[in-house]
């Protein structure tokens, strides 16, 4: 079906629970991320994104931003869920990641 609803996890053991979802696709939920760079205490997020309803595409699309609470950036992500051989969905992504810069010469190494 690949319904995003739910609690996801990757192999890293980051997890994502997607809360709601609405008839357009759109969802909410939190990520919490078992890997990070900072030495901040690693928060609970909110995610906020969107996808293709199931009901128009068998292996929907999706994308949705993280707004980190524990530190001064933004991750996108981009995917697509999957069904695979066994009927498990299977969600595969791309991600990418925006840290402030105090100065715009540093803009290089913020993505």
């Amino acid at each position: 079906q690949c319904f995003l609803t739910g609690l996801w996890v990757n192999d890293l053991g980051s997890n994502m629970t997607i809360t709601s979802m609405n008839a357009n696709g759109d969802f909410t939920g939190f990520y919490y991320t078992a890997v990070s760079a900072t030495t901040k205490k690693i928060k609970v997020s909110p995610v906020l994104g969107s996808q293709h309803v199931p009901a128009q595409l068998k292996q929907p699309t999706f994308g949705f931003t993280v707004h980190w609470n524990f530190s001064d950036s933004i991750t996108v992500f981009t995917g697509q869920c999957f069904m695979d051989d066994e009927g498990k969905e299977v969600l595969r992504t791309m991600w990418l990641q925006r840290s402030h810069m105090d100065k715009h010469g540093d803009d290089w190494k913020a993505t």
